[in-house]
């Protein structure tokens, strides 16, 4: 049987004393790929920077359990290194910082061990030739300069390296093109293979879903879940869209 890895038990999340998400319930085991979607402004991005414990984003009610650890009051730092990862919409840039050196660093700080740099850019390398990236981009400074499909190519990059328990990868295919979406889908199913991790996918699209194994499907509106479903919901809405569940979201 599946171990659990998160649960969400009545989360309630406000940002600048507004309240946003209101009582989410929500559970992921290890290998199951999760897909949260619903129109925009539903309050899906505010649930992945709550659960990375972002300060911004104040967990008002409800607790958040990661690997049978209560971690409301974890910084996102800890969260990180046992085993977190948060993709984002609009990745930062940051001038004189290799994207290679950056990865190096994150993924000795999540085994809490020294990586030879040989071994290291073997690991680089191979997943950089799965994502179809030119090595050169590991010297370039993180996104600085990147286009919007490859600043979240090199998300994924992070995603395959770190190999972390538990992904949340939030608008990933938002902004790119058919050939962008079809090569982060790859990436995407690289890391389901091990069937280690647990996936959470945000998104108000169906595009980067069309080749991925999905266990679970959410609907949220107005930052609650008013459905929940297996893969087939993301046909349903694929074809349907939201506007069925616009009026479940009151209470």
């Amino acid at each position: 049987m599946s171990k659990q890895l998160l649960e969400v038990n009545g989360l309630s999340v406000n940002v600048e004393d507004k309240e946003i998400l209101h009582g989410i319930n929500m559970e992921i085991k290890k290998g199951e790929t999760h897909v949260l979607m619903g129109p925009n402004g539903a309050g899906k991005s505010t649930l992945g920077y709550a659960l990375m414990g972002n300060p911004r984003y104040e967990v008002t009610k409800g607790d958040i359990w990661f690997q049978g650890k209560r971690i409301n009051e974890e910084p996102a730092d800890k969260r990180a290194k046992a085993g977190m990862f948060l993709s984002f919409q609009n990745p930062l840039e940051v001038p004189g910082l290799p994207l290679g050196t950056f990865i190096r660093s994150a993924v000795e700080q999540r085994r809490g061990a020294r990586v030879r740099l040989w071994d290291f850019r073997k690991e680089l390398e191979k997943a950089m030739e799965l994502l179809q990236m030119d090595r050169a981009y590991g010297d370039r400074d993180l996104n600085a300069g990147f286009s919007g499909g490859e600043k979240k190519k090199a998300e994924i990059l992070q995603l395959l390296l770190l190999k972390p328990s538990l992904a949340i990868l939030d608008e990933t295919d938002s902004g790119l093109d058919v050939d962008a979406v079809r090569t982060v889908s790859q990436g995407v199913e690289e890391y389901q293979k091990s069937r280690d991790g647990g996936l959470l996918i945000i998104t108000h699209s169906t595009r980067i879903l069309e080749s991925l194994r999905v266990d679970k499907t959410h609907i949220m509106v107005d930052g609650r879940i008013v459905k929940t479903g297996d893969g087939s919901l993301v046909e349903q809405i694929n074809e349907h869209g939201f506007e069925q569940y616009l009026d479940q979201a009151g209470c």
